[in-house]
């Protein structure tokens, strides 16, 4: 487990907007603060599609996770709420999201990608990931390649898409539009085996020890957190937001209390 207009309602305004060092003022736009536009006032809402655990899930009618943690710190930066916006996926990565305005930003373990980066503006990384292979436990099967005549589920839109398609000759794959149904299908036997990031993977068998992660590829992702194209002064402010918690130690007890180790250097 992304070409906005603008019309300025006077120059007084865009020059504001300029001195705010904001991208143009929108209709529906909120001013938040610091100058920061917002699409509902007082609130930073985020994009995500869930589940995808432990980045995002709901439990007992909250939607809490490592992203929501993060996100919280920019939330709290600017003085305003968090609101998460679940959406389908494919809204989120081909910026469409930002573009009908239904969130300031994306965190969804989201990976940078060149495709991505066209359509929408990224934080710095923010964490490590790859791709893995999770099967029922004693499969045999090591690499994609090993599916040959077999079935081989990954989830809609997603870089373990791109990759089963890529190395997936000969196998029969399906397509899920949610990492829950892939999980479900994987543990029930509709496939042999399925695809996607490794840190919901390992999460996962935690909770279900009949399921394994049997390899991981070596695609040498990171997560960002996305906005709007132009949008710098969002971006700026999850930037220091980020780089505060790294330095002074709130990023390791966040991944700590969501994956249970700090991240490896």
């Amino acid at each position: 487990m992304s070409a906005r207009s603008a019309l300025p309602v006077i120059a007084v305004a865009a020059a504001v907007a300029v001195l705010a060092g904001c991208s143009s003022t929108t209709s529906g736009g909120k001013k938040g603060s610091g100058g920061l536009e917002l699409v509902s006032s007082g609130t930073l809402k985020t994009c995500t599609h869930l589940p995808y655990a432990p980045f995002q899930v709901k439990k007992d009618g909250k939607v809490v996770g490592f992203d929501v943690d993060l996100v919280d710190l920019v939330a709290k930066d600017l003085g305003v709420k968090q609101e998460i916006v679940n959406t389908p996926f494919e809204g989120i990565e081909t910026g469409q999201d930002f573009t009908i305005r239904k969130c300031d930003l994306a965190a969804a373990g989201m990976t940078i990608t060149p495709a991505r980066d066209k359509v929408m503006d990224f934080s710095d990384p923010y964490f490590n990931a790859t791709q893995a292979l999770l099967t029922k436990k004693g499969k045999p099967f090591k690499k994609v390649e090993d599916l040959k005549g077999k079935k081989l589920g990954y989830q809609k839109a997603t870089t373990g898409g791109i990759y089963a398609k890529k190395h997936g000759k000969g196998v029969e794959l399906v397509e899920f539009e949610d990492l829950g149904l892939l999980l479900t299908a994987v543990k029930s036997g509709q496939v042999d085996a399925g695809i996607n990031d490794n840190g919901v993977l390992f999460d996962y068998v935690k909770q279900n020890p009949d399921t394994a992660v049997t390899a991981e590829f070596n695609t040498g992702e990171h997560y960002g957190i996305g906005v709007r194209t132009g949008n710098d002064a969002l971006r700026k402010k999850i930037n220091e937001a980020i780089g505060k918690a790294k330095s002074d130690g709130t990023y390791d007890r966040i991944y700590k209390k969501w994956f249970g180790t700090t991240p490896q250097s």
